[in-house]
């Protein structure tokens, strides 16, 4: 894992256990450098990544703070522009697969399209409960084209799919387009989600792109709303 990596992981763990108070500013680049014995430019890398995730924000002349909003307990705290799956978002907290359906298909003319294949182009369609410490977050339902992302088994479903597409088959995640929106719970959100009649459900509507500009997903992902929050991070130039 490279350096900077390690102090952003090292820095996340440290803002959601309220080591650094979110009333005064982290300790500054300097002095992180000579903490964690390495480069000034390998600190900022380090915090760049933790300010494009919303955990901390910049502040001209008076240092760098934390987003207080992201210390929310009990939270997945989501950047709207960032593609990362779940397994990544909650490091160190066991994050388990259920797969509800699994197969390959034809895709619809609406699944087709997103994808920009044609309709005789196989797709695996694959339902996943997923739970975090044994407890349900979300359903995903995901439209995937079979020869973009080849050799998909209930291994690979019961961990990272995200994990196996950039490592396994060494491909680049380039970034996705996404709707948000609030629904109600539907049947699979009542049995899987343990959703009442009444709660609301976020749902997540997004197309994954490849970085040559490929779609490799179609998904729909509904969340529980007692356990996310999506957070649009908006900085000026």
């Amino acid at each position: 894992m490279p350096k900077y990596e390690q102090i952003s992981n090292e820095i996340r763990r440290r803002i959601k256990e309220g080591v650094y108070s979110p009333d005064e500013p982290i300790p500054d680049e300097i002095s992180l450098a000579e903490e964690f014995g390495c480069s000034r430019m390998t600190v900022k890398r380090a915090l760049d990544v933790l300010v494009s995730e919303g955990l901390l924000y910049r502040k001209r002349g008076h240092g760098t703070f934390i987003v207080k909003s992201a210390m929310l307990d009990g939270l997945v705290n989501v950047v709207s522009n960032e593609t990362l799956g779940l397994t990544s978002l909650l490091k160190g907290r066991k994050v388990t697969s259920k797969i509800i359906t699994f197969e390959v298909l034809f895709p619809s003319d609406e699944v087709a399209a997103h994808l920009c294949i044609d309709m005789n182009t196989p797709v695996y369609h694959l339902i996943r409960l997923r739970n975090v410490d044994g407890e349900p977050y979300v359903i995903e339902r995901t439209y995937m084209p079979v020869h973009l992302i080849p050799g998909l088994n209930e291994t690979v479903l019961h961990g990272s799919i995200y994990r196996y597409i950039t490592q396994e088959l060494g491909l680049t995640i380039a970034g996705s387009h996404r709707k948000i929106r609030a629904d109600k719970p539907n049947e699979l959100d009542r049995q899987y989600l343990q959703c009442a009649p009444d709660d609301p459900v976020l749902e997540l509507e997004q197309v994954g792109f490849l970085n040559n500009g490929e779609p490799f997903e179609y998904s729909f992902s509904r969340h529980r709303y007692d356990k996310f929050v999506f957070v649009t991070v908006s900085t000026r130039r």
